[in-house]
């Protein structure tokens, strides 16, 4: 969410950066909303400033010998219930005020930062890196994931869509094992860097999704309980920005490193016919994510030791991709800068997104309500979220079922799965 402060003092400037969003957005609605409230407040201060007045010059004439049916007494007293009868009038009206500004700012995107490549689509990306063009395969005749998959025995998509519906997959055997070798492996890593592993709920409520900034935007792209308050995580990024949600941290618990793997839900309402096969574009998946909790000033550096420490992964099991700055017309709803890992795919010819790294400033904590306090200064501060795919793990097995993949139809496994596996081969 953004700061109504801000909106309110500069609001071309802010109005200028959600421009290069593209999308249409218009501040001028909160801008007279925030004014009629206000007004309204300045006047509710001094209708009560005046009704404690009152208070005081009845008291003060009772004590000096008036009496209750006094005519001044009851002239007081008259006027102190009107403005008591118009109170009751403005304190509803000015709440209600108060609850479309935010339900107002709540529709309304982070704005991009000054780093953040301008463009209006995906077209615009500009490409920062590429790692590992040494590794991509060059024999012909590279079957597509999916297929080498049900060749194996590993993945089934025709049974998956009997127990739910298409764009699910049953893990077989091997396919299964190798899925919980990449969870296991990632963790491992991400753990090894610092980072404190989470397990959280897979059923979450709307405050979390609203937090994280999930809604109102996206409520159609995810799957809820319709008996409950309740919701399918569509990312691990929606529990753990709730996890101090409301609450007031110290600045020397900054910075906090979290991972977790969960299940991912998504209905992927607006991908009709893309990537209708494989493993690309599920309604469950599983992913492992990393996400921050850190001081405003170090959030930019922290961005690029988060994509670092995603590409580490890619580069381990030695993977080839490359790394995007997405452009402001591409950027996710709550990030401010956001950098793509794309990983190889030889069957298609192109690199496909495999992690998506942001840096979410201050947008998720005002939303959740996270601040900080640092030692000996009054006041406190909202803290600044971060988020990133460390890494999608269908996307990896994908890439490793394509990438890895040899003539005679056999799949080596990457060096460093070898031991979580016990098998060197598919």
């Amino acid at each position: 969410m953004l700061d109504l402060k801000l909106i309110r003092e500069n609001p071309e400037q802010v109005q200028a950066r959600l421009n290069l969003r593209g999308g249409g957005y218009d501040l001028k609605p909160v801008l007279d909303l925030d004014q009629q409230q206000r007004q309204m407040e300045q006047q509710r201060s001094q209708l009560q400033a005046r009704s404690n007045e009152i208070g005081k010059l009845v008291g003060q004439q009772m004590k000096s010998g008036a009496k209750p049916d006094d005519a001044a007494i009851v002239a007081l007293k008259d006027e102190g219930n009107q403005i008591k009868a118009q109170l009751s009038e403005l304190e509803p009206q000015e709440k209600e005020l108060k609850a479309q500004i935010e339900s107002f700012l709540l529709t309304v995107p982070n704005l991009p930062s000054d780093t953040t490549p301008e463009g209006k689509s995906e077209d615009d990306n500009v490409e920062v890196r590429r790692w590992g063009d040494e590794y991509i395969p060059t024999y012909p005749d590279i079957l597509p994931h999916y297929e080498i998959g049900e060749k194996l025995g590993i993945l089934n998509f025709e049974r998956s869509a009997k127990i739910a519906q298409s764009r699910f997959v049953t893990l077989l055997g091997a396919g299964a094992a190798l899925e919980r070798a990449l969870i296991q492996f990632m963790l491992d890593r991400h753990t090894q860097a610092g980072y404190t592993e989470v397990l959280p709920p897979f059923l979450i409520n709307t405050a979390s999704l609203t937090a994280s900034g999930q809604l109102p935007k996206f409520a159609d792209e995810s799957f809820k309980c319709d008996r409950d308050d309740l919701w399918l995580t569509p990312t691990a990024e929606v529990p753990i920005t709730s996890l101090y949600r409301d609450e007031i941290l110290t600045a020397e618990e900054l910075p906090i490193y979290h991972c977790a793997f969960t299940p991912c839900f998504r209905r992927e309402a607006g991908s009709y016919g893309r990537d209708t096969r494989g493993l690309i574009r599920l309604h469950q998946f599983n992913k492992v994510e990393m996400f921050k909790f850190v001081p405003p000033e170090t959030s930019m550096d922290e961005l690029e030791s988060l994509t670092q420490q995603a590409e580490s992964i890619l580069q381990a099991l030695k993977l080839p991709y490359r790394v995007i700055a997405l452009c402001t017309g591409d950027l996710g709803f709550a990030s401010v800068k956001t950098y793509d890992l794309e990983v190889w795919l030889p069957t298609q010819g192109k690199y496909r997104e495999i992690s998506s790294c942001s840096n979410c400033t201050d947008f998720q904590a005002r939303r959740a309500n996270i601040r900080f306090k640092e030692a000996g200064k009054k006041g406190t501060q909202y803290l600044h979220t971060l988020n990133g795919s460390g890494l999608a793990i269908g996307r990896t097995m994908a890439a490793i079922l394509e990438n890895y993949q040899q003539p005679d139809g056999t799949v080596r496994i990457p060096e460093v799965l070898q031991p979580y596996l016990g098998r060197d081969t598919l």
